[in-house]
Formats: structure tokens, sequence, C-alpha cells
């Protein structure tokens, strides 16, 4: 799933002059890690969408419940095309399907990264508008901006991800037919372009990737920035006396709930940082180091030791990237606290062994504790009873 990994041999050009640049660790890594995704991934996003479901229904959750049921699905578009690329790696990189389907899983790969991306992006806004500026984010149609939002990152993943579609992706390699591998043979202008697809896309993700952590790193400075109350009659009193002024400066919360916020933030930047990051840092060079552009733009000198070693890092950096199917259900569980009870709540259920049958209970139970919440929360500030969210 890439550009090639040829590299050309030097001496007089003559037919197959070409040598495959190979990782021979990836025939042993993938085909483990992808199964152990595959199976862990299908079961954790499935529930995940069961959760979110029975969460409609109940009407416990908002606009980041859009947010969610987007990126479980750009996941399971990921998950499910996983068989096929672990046969390919069984097989040593040889692609026994048909070449539209190589287009298909590669582009459902690239859809699931940078949807993902996006969508914890836009998860991480949401949650900073919720915090800072909660009386305007209540005053706006929450479920009508959430399917604005995901239905734009929709159209610019798939738009993006069209050209892998319509263009042929399979080559002959020898005995071999390789996906998504092979442009090493191509004319310097096609490999200028190409490179500046994937430096545009690495841009991309530096600019999302610093909006996730500006944002979230002000919501950990407002969190921190709280003080807590001494007492009840002491909270209660100050925050009757501050209840017009700056409603980040007046909020009062638990620490428990300031400490599960705080874990929600680490959770969004962790999952970048570790599933996302590394790719990108990696992907500019060895774009550069497998296209072997001649002469201009993007040329450069690399030796056969840095590209074997560019080639491995972008090996494992692309089994990083694929563990977010499994990581973002997590980004889930420190996103709201209605998803956590719910899931708390059924898990003891399924413990009791009363299980599935009996979500209408579950369901019940978060409302009214939902109710308790917006009942006890008449007398706190606005961003308090946001915040409560986390």
């Amino acid at each position: 799933m890439g550009l090639s990994e040829e590299v050309v041999v030097t001496g007089t050009p003559v037919q197959n002059s070409t040598t495959f640049l190979d990782s021979e660790f990836r025939y042993l890594l993938f085909p483990v890690i992808y199964s152990i995704f595959f199976i862990f991934g299908f079961i954790a996003n499935f529930y995940v969408l069961f959760v979110l479901w029975s969460l409609r229904e109940a009407k416990a959750m908002g606009e980041i419940r859009i947010y969610m049921t987007n990126l479980t699905i750009a996941d399971l578009l990921f998950v499910c095309v996983l068989p096929f690329w672990i046969s390919y790696y069984r097989r040593r990189g040889d692609w026994i399907f048909e070449d539209f389907m190589c287009r298909l899983t590669g582009s459902f790969f690239f859809i699931n990264a940078y949807g993902s991306i996006l969508f914890l992006g836009a998860i991480s806004l949401n949650r900073y508008w919720a915090v800072t500026r909660p009386l305007d984010a209540a005053s706006l149609d929450h479920r009508r901006r959430g399917i604005i939002v995901c239905a734009l990152i929709w159209v610019f993943t798939i738009s993006i991800s069209v050209p892998y579609l319509l263009s042929p992706a399979t080559k002959q390699d020898l005995d071999k037919i390789r996906c998504f591998e092979g442009y090493q043979n191509e004319t310097n202008s096609y490999k200028k372009k190409v490179a500046s697809i994937h430096f545009s896309i690495i841009g991309m993700f530096f600019v999302v990737f610093f909006l996730v952590v500006l944002c979230n790193s002000l919501i950990a400075q407002a969190l921190l920035s709280q003080q807590f109350p001494q007492s009840k009659f002491h909270s209660d009193t100050f925050i009757s006396k501050k209840s017009n002024s700056s409603t980040m400066s007046s909020s009062k919360k638990p620490r428990g709930v300031k400490r599960r916020a705080l874990q929600m933030l680490l959770a969004v930047v962790g999952v970048f940082a570790l599933c996302f990051l590394p790719h990108h840092i990696v992907q500019g060079p060895w774009v550069l180091a497998v296209l072997q552009i001649t002469e201009g733009w993007g040329h450069v000198a690399y030796d056969q030791d840095t590209r074997q070693m560019l080639n491995d890092a972008h090996q494992i950096t692309l089994a990083l990237m694929g563990l977010n199917c499994i990581l973002d259900p997590v980004v889930y569980f420190f996103a709201t606290r209605k998803f956590r009870r719910f899931i708390v709540n059924h898990m003891k259920k399924i413990a009791r062994g009363e299980a599935c049958s009996h979500s209408a209970n579950i369901l019940d139970s978060v409302d009214s504790k939902h109710q308790s919440q917006r009942l006890h929360s008449i007398h706190q500030p606005s961003n308090d009873k946001e915040l409560n969210e986390v």
C-alpha cells in the first residue's frame, strides 16, 4: 500500500534492470499484525456502533456521536479489506485478485487513514468549543453542524482517493504482481506529480495535527487553571457570585471529571502521535527515495543503505497507522461520560449473564442519571454542564 519500492541498479540499462527494494520482515509482520487488527478491530468497532445506536435511541448524545459514528465506519472500511492485504503479504507481495480490488482496498486504506485524521480533528474542535464557548456551542444546531462537517470530510477524502480508484494499480514484477508498488520506471514529470500529491497530503496532516494539539492544549490549560471547591457551601456561594463573569474562570469541576477530560485529551493526541505522526515524518523522504527522480525538483542522492533504512521504517509506520482502527474506540471511551457509563453498565450485565437482552434497562439507567444531572446542573455555569459531558 503505497508507492513503488524499486530502485534502479547502476550500470547499462537492460531488460529487467531494476531490482525490488524489499523489507523481508514485512512478510512476517503484516500477516500477524493485520490479523490482530482484523479480529479486534472488527469486534471493537461493531460494538461501538451498537453502543452509539443504543445511545441514539436514548437521545443521550449529540454532535460528537455523529463524529464517532462516521469515524467508526471509516475504521470498518479498513478492517473489512484487511483479509486481502493479509493474503498479499502471506504470498510475499503477490496480488492474486483483480486490479479493481487492488484499487478498492488501497483506496479504503487511504480513506480510513485521512478520514480518521479529520474526524479526530473534528472531535477535538467539538470538545474545545464545548469547553471554551459553551453558550455559542449550545445555541447552534449540533446535529446539522455534525452532518455537514462529516459530509465535507467524506467528500474530501473520497475525492482525493478517486485517482487511485481510476488508475491501474497492479504492476508485473518478474513472477509477481505488485499492488500499489511500481512507479520507478515512470517519467520524471509523472514522478514529480506523484511526489507533489504526497507532499500536499503530508502538509494537510501537519496542519490538522497542529490544530488538534492546539485545541487539546487549550482545553487542558482551561481545565488545569480551574480551582477545586473547598466545600459545598463555599463552592455554591462562589459560583453564585461569579455567575455573570467569564465562564471558564468561574467553573468548578470535581477532580474526577477533570481527570477523565484530561484522559480524553491524551487519548486523542496519543492516537495522532503514535499512529499518524511517525508515518508522515518518514513519508516525505521515503517518497523521494522510492521515486528516484533523476533531475530537478525532488532529486535526492540517497545511497542504498539509506533507501533500505527508509523502506524499513516505512513498513513499521504503516503498521502503526493501521493500529488506529483499534485505538479509536479508546478515544470514544474517554470522549463522553454517557459512552463510558453505557459500556460499564453493559459489561456488568454481561458478567451477570444478562447481556444484550437488558439493553433497555441500561438505557433507562443512563437516561435517569442524565436527567438527574440535568436537574443538578441548573445552578451550575454553562461550561460546567458542558464539561459534565466529558
